[in-house]
């Protein structure tokens, strides 16, 4: 039998078509709309390249998300109801289902965009709840259908819509936080397969079956049914093996369930390979191009397989990164190629001479384009040195803009002849066009900045300066250098940008080019093209321009204000009052407990703090999302003994950011232990408390203006010998709230002008003022006070009492039964100690900050002493 791709009859050979009596050709036609508004979405966010802090990523899940996401669901039911017979589904379930799907990516790529956790679960939900409903429908078109040997192609789209729903929630814990202990490397690494093998590649690889011979012009052979069930059997299982053992960090499980993939591939690929041999295809080019797609699919799994056998999971994104450009550009862009070079003569032609024109024009030349577009991408896989990867990106943007050219040329040539049915498909057609064209230029631009090392990226200058200057610029210590080049205006410039940190950093220039993330010791050469105004360049992670990581472009003769401008895009945030320290805290909020536990038994105390985002009630009715460590700002209070050996394991569970942790009380290289972690990476950091004393600790990655004072924080409290006990013994940290965005333009200008929203203790302000807390007359009572800042001390009292003991920095100020008494503990920025005193009647007291604005600005609380 052949396929039911084949080009249709004469008119009246054959009864009415179904499809175009029941008006799907007109919500195709919609659904297209959305494919390429989509693709539209895409392209400029992969021309900014990293002009947003998530661009590339955008870019991407734009282009796989958005449009893919809406093309397989319209596709696959389309294709369901004919390879099962079955009865089509009501267009207002489809509608609503398609609705509902784009709506949800809408709100995954805002929330993700805007760091909004909450919209991106309810986002989420929804897409999960929309496949889900996909799936029972093409579950239920099974029961009672016609079927045919085709039908179990119907599996593929049935698994793709179950591997969307995994990856749906999977994409929800990666971006939110939620990954679990040490599994965030593992969980992007499962959402990467389930989305890229899963959702892209098995659609595609079923569609094969019915595509591959019909751009042979063969009948299937006989054995397609059975060994269609055994690749989905092969590839679905594989799948599944490998994304539950990626997210539980099973390595040699994760690894077998790539080789069963790759094994079901095989088969496949077995079988296209038997199949070609039984004749000469309708298209040779088609064909050939599907051939190497599926070839790149096939190197791509291998190298998958070969990449995490030969490390840990810890190191496995970045081959795994790469490899995403191999399927998207080698695979992806490559199938569509090969399935347009075969269909649009189809849908264009109106007889046999016509189709041949046509498939003549988009054949031509095509040994040459694939051969260039596969080198592109052979130089994009291969660890080759960054000249090569610039060199692979123009051969594979040169080859499929060549196929593009021609396909506007037939495109053009099937619009303009008129007669016949023309005119009825022409919306169709003109739609194809532009989503043909988005489409690939969308896998093309959207990667074309991911590769390392140092290659060229264009500027968008005009002319041809007669000067050309290469200024070398340097990325280290959360500062661009030189922060400012002048250059005569009209001088071609060109920035040979190296970062030289430890941490990650691109640069963008304003109006221009921008480098793709890179590493310590990685380079990338910006052509910014004739100078003719002022711009600004910065780095586009959060914080890093705020906190001073930007380069000015001036021209000398010019009269712009570079620095003007460059305010004028970054407004303040509005108003300069703090929190309602009058209003309520919300409905189940409850203050942190104050208390120091007791040391725990032992001598060596091993704790796992994970660095984790959360949304914390930081003032009466306020909620600020913070870095933390252990989800609280400040984090858990360590207790030990002088001689006791801490082992605390960090964990950073931050998807967008790395994050490292200094402890004050221990002596030790801070080279490895303070290093910065990057998302889902772990250290061990192991020290001893020589010293007694109140101790801070802190996140040690820079920017730490804007971790610390985001609430990555917390203190260390080492007894001295021969403490005394006493009645209570309270902890209180001190520092400053920055409300706003954490990292955003508006709230690291207040960090660095030192004009918080309020001042705490414990992270919130007031707190203890609505939960005061509670001792009895005649008790004793001891304060510990650390001073976390990030830029004030402290000046702490009592009020209605003195204190009888201060011990600061490690050494008592005064003692019991000395004759003086002390009425502050004065701590300058990371200092910390404890003052003593016993109540002396019922009441009320409350202690401050005396620095009033601090006092009145949230610092403040009260100790209810009853009788």
């Amino acid at each position: 039998m052949t396929s039911r791709l084949d080009p249709p009859a004469a008119a009246g050979s054959r009864p009415a078509n179904r499809f175009r009596q029941s008006g799907l050709k007109a919500r195709h036609l919609r659904a297209h709309i959305l494919v390429v508004a989509w693709l539209v979405l895409a392209l400029p966010a992969a021309t900014a390249q990293q002009t947003l802090p998530v661009a590339r990523w955008l870019a991407i899940h734009l282009f796989l998300l958005g449009a893919a996401t809406t093309a397989i669901v319209v596709w696959s039911e389309h294709f369901a109801v004919a390879l099962l017979h079955a009865k089509l589904p009501g267009e207002r379930g489809s509608d609503a289902r398609l609705a509902a799907v784009n709506l949800a990516v809408a709100g995954i790529l805002t929330g993700v965009w805007a760091d909004l956790p909450v919209l991106i679960g309810v986002a989420c939900a929804l897409l999960v709840g929309a496949i889900t409903a996909h799936l029972v429908v093409l579950v239920r078109m099974g029961r009672g259908a016609l079927g045919g040997r085709l039908a179990p192609i119907v599996g593929f789209y049935r698994v793709t819509a179950a591997a969307l729903v995994v990856g749906a929630v999977l994409g929800w814990m990666a971006a939110t936080g939620h990954a679990g202990p040490g599994d965030y490397a593992g969980l992007r690494l499962a959402h990467i397969h389930v989305m890229l093998l899963g959702w892209i590649g098995l659609p595609v690889l079923g569609t094969l079956f019915m595509l591959w011979p019909t751009v042979l012009g063969v009948r299937m052979a006989e054995r397609t049914t059975k060994m269609a069930r055994w690749v989905l059997a092969l590839t679905g299982g594989g799948l599944a093996v490998v994304v539950a053992a990626l997210a539980a960090g099973w390595h040699w499980a994760a690894v077998a369930g790539v080789v069963m993939y790759a094994v079901g591939v095989g088969v496949a690929v077995e079988l296209f390979v038997r199949t070609v041999r039984r004749r000469r295809p309708i298209s040779t080019a088609a064909a050939c191009t599907l051939g190497a797609a599926t070839g790149w699919l096939v190197a791509g799994v291998i190298a998958d397989a070969a990449i995490l056998a030969t490390g840990s999971l810890a190191e496995a994104p970045d081959g795994i990164d790469s490899l995403v450009l191999v399927w998207l550009v080698g695979f992806v862009a490559q199938v569509l190629i090969g399935a347009l070079t075969y269909l649009l003569p189809i849908v264009l032609g109106t007889g046999p001479g016509e189709r041949a024109g046509l498939r003549a024009v988009l054949e031509r030349g095509w040994p040459v384009r694939l051969a260039t577009l596969d080198t592109g991408v052979a130089l994009l896989a291969l660890p080759l040195p960054g000249p090569a990867g610039a060199a692979g990106m123009l051969l594979a943007a040169a080859s499929g803009v060549t196929f593009l050219a021609l396909t506007v040329r037939v495109l053009a040539r099937g619009a303009g002849r008129g007669g016949e049915g023309g005119s009825s498909r022409r919306p169709v057609l003109l739609g194809s066009a532009v989503g043909v064209v988005l489409t690939v230029l969308a896998v093309m631009v959207a990667n074309s900045g991911g590769t390392n090392g140092s290659t060229a990226a264009a500027g968008a200058g005009n002319g041809v300066a007669t000067v050309t200057r290469t200024v070398d610029v340097t990325l280290a210590d959360m500062r661009v250098q030189p922060g400012r080049i002048e250059v005569p205006e009209g001088t071609g410039l060109k920035l040979k940008v190296i970062n030289k940190d430890a941490q990650r950093h691109d640069l963008k220039v304003e109006g221009g080019p921008a480098t793709p993330l890179l590493s310590q010791g990685q380079s990338r050469v910006l052509d910014v093209g004739p100078v003719t105004r002022n711009r600004a360049a910065w780095c586009t992670l959060p914080g890093h321009r705020a906190a001073g990581m930007t380069l000015d472009i001036v021209v000398k003769t010019g009269t712009g204000e570079t620095t003007a401008e460059h305010d004028r895009q970054m407004p303040m945030a509005g108003g300069s009052g703090g929190p309602d320290l009058t209003a309520d805290f919300s409905h189940g909020w409850k203050a942190r407990g104050a208390s120091l536990d007791p040391v725990a038994g032992g001598t060596v105390h091993r704790i796992e703090l994970h660095a984790v985002r959360r949304t914390i009630e930081v003032a009466p009715g306020v909620k600020q999302r913070m870095w933390t460590f252990g989800g609280t700002a400040p984090g858990p209070t360590l207790h030990g003994k002088v001689g006791d050996v801490f082992e605390i394991t960090l964990v950073n569970d931050d998807p967008t950011m790395g994050h490292g942790i200094d402890f004050h009380a221990g002596s030790l290289a801070p080279d490895q232990a303070m290093r910065t972690l990057q998302p889902g990476q772990r250290l061990v950091y192991r020290f001893r408390a020589d010293r007694a004393g109140a101790w801070l600790y802190h996140c040690s990655t820079a920017p730490m203006l804007q971790h610390m004072g985001n609430g990555m924080y917390g203190a260390v409290i080492i007894d001295p010998p021969g403490l005394a006990k006493v009645d209570h013994e309270y902890v209180l940290v001190s520092s400053e709230l920055y409300l706003g965005t954490p990292g955003s333009v508006a709230q690291v200008a207040k960090m660095r002008q030192g004009t918080p929203d309020a001042w705490v203790f414990n992270g919130t302000a007031a707190q203890y003022a609505t939960t005061p807390l509670k001792a009895t007359a005649g008790q004793r009572a001891r304060f510990w006070v650390v001073a976390a800042g990030p830029s004030d001390g402290i000046s702490f009292h009592l009020v209605g009492t003195v204190f009888d003991t201060v011990y600061k920095e490690g050494a008592y100020l005064l003692k019991p039964g000395q004759a003086g008494g002390s009425q502050v503990l004065d701590l300058a920025v990371a200092q910390g100690g404890f003052v003593e005193t016993t109540f002396p009647a019922a009441g009320h007291y409350s202690f401050v900050d005396h620095d009033m604005r601090h006092a009145e600005a949230g610092a403040m609380g009260m100790v209810e002493v009853s009788k």
